[in-house]
Formats: C-alpha cells, structure tokens, sequence
C-alpha cells in the first residue's frame, strides 16, 4: 500500500521549526498524536527496542524533544487534557516495549 494512513498539517509558525517526520513502518516505533483545542500539536513515540519515549511539540519548538521516564516531567507544563493523553500514551507504550 503506497498511501499514507495518516497525514496531519502542520499548524504552527515556521519559528517552532519544521515538524517532525515520523516513519510510521517502522514496526518498533509507537506513535501518539495529539492536538488540543487551541490547535498545538504534539507528537509521543516510543522506541520499543531501547525503550526511550519522546514528546515534541510545536510550542516548544518542533526541534525540541523531550525524553520522558514517566509521566511527571518537570520541565512540561501541560494542561489537563494534554496531561491524560501523554499519561494515556506511556500506558499503552509500555505494554507495547514489553511485546
């Protein structure tokens, strides 16, 4: 299959950097997604051969991943919506490293 299953644009100023391309075929990677009501954009992926989850957002700058251990990061300031998604995302991700 040659069509992409999701494609999302891009909503921020070209000063948060170009998005991220994110290699859905790549079987080891989990990916989240996820826009509140303002229209941020954020992106979680997990590599399930290191284990390493990242968070990048259009606000903090496309170019800025955050590595994420669990889900009190203290230098992320989300709202309560954005904070249930990412809690969401590193629920579903550890089961998905553990496969």
């Amino acid at each position: 299959m040659s069509e992409p299953l999701l494609k999302i644009p891009n909503h921020h100023a070209a000063t948060c950097g170009d998005p991220p391309i994110i290699n859905g075929e790549e079987s080891h990677l989990y990916i989240g997604y996820f826009e509140n009501k303002h229209g941020e954009q954020w992106i979680f992926t997990r590599d399930r051969k290191t284990g390493i989850a990242t968070l990048r957002g259009g606000d903090i700058g496309w170019n800025t991943p955050i590595a994420l251990t669990d889900c009190t990061n203290g230098t992320l300031t989300l709202n309560p919506s954005e904070a249930q998604w990412l809690e969401s995302c590193l629920a579903a991700s550890q089961a998905f490293a553990r496969r």
